[in-house]
């Protein structure tokens, strides 16, 4: 297999299993998979760090803490001090998602040709839906606190003449999201599995620092950020 099609390989989902349904066999990809994994790991995690809060923080406690406030403050700083509240757990959430996510390929520490870990983002498919996610929490924030009227009424505001570049807005806004996230995590995966292709495993090691750690964890914020801005932005 020359070089091309190992690219072409590692890019599209792989069949991991089948299961029958009501008579049809259904794939599960390594995309499926890798996200139940990531998912496991999370709930896990979540329980660990968050059992037997005590008013003197353990070290456990310290980290959940400052997981927590560094999310919150991000979120309250781009949506304000008054609705902030209602998002940070959804937000938060997808931020620590895709961080996993992004960067899973780097646990990859088992040799051979068989199952491995690789970004679930880099498919466009993951990427779109939780881009459709946001927009529907934007879309429910609008009708939350504005109700339906009010927010009906800012899409001909501050003239009816906007009306079609509001429409068209919540058509680009997911699409914007969906493709970045897809994009930047689609292209560093293309880089690292040529860097692994061409050259001594050192290199590939270092590079990974950046194209799969700072990079993955960088999109993550950048994919939560955006999404808070247009919750504000619809709470205006």
């Amino acid at each position: 297999m020359d070089l091309g099609e190992r690219l072409i390989e590692a890019m599209e989902p792989q069949e991991v299993f089948t299961f029958s349904l009501f008579g049809n066999k259904i794939p599960v990809t390594d995309v499926v998979v890798t996200m139940w994994i990531i998912m496991a790991v999370m709930i896990t995690l979540a329980i660990i760090f968050t059992r037997k809060f005590t008013t003197v923080p353990g070290k456990k406690q310290n980290v959940a803490e400052i997981i927590v406030e560094f999310i919150n403050n991000i979120v309250k700083d781009a949506i304000g001090e008054h609705h902030w509240k209602a998002f940070a757990p959804y937000l938060g959430t997808v931020m620590l998602f895709l961080i996993f996510a992004n960067t899973v390929s780097i646990f990859n520490v088992i040799p051979g040709e068989g199952f491995k870990l690789r970004p679930p983002t880099r498919n466009i498919n993951v990427t779109a839906c939780l881009a459709v996610m946001s927009i529907a929490v934007v879309i429910y924030a609008g009708i939350r606190y504005k109700k339906v009227s009010g927010w009906l009424k800012s899409f001909v505001e501050p003239i009816p003449l906007i009306l079609p570049f509001k429409i068209l807005d919540y058509g680009i806004k997911p699409l914007s999201l969906a493709l970045r996230l897809f994009g930047n995590i689609l292209g560093a995966f293309i880089v690292m599995e040529l860097i692994y292709a061409a050259m001594p495993p050192i290199v590939p090691a270092a590079l990974s620092l950046y194209f799969d750690l700072f990079d993955g964890i960088l999109q993550a914020y950048v994919f939560m950020f955006l999404t808070s801005l247009y919750i504000a932005e619809v709470l205006e």
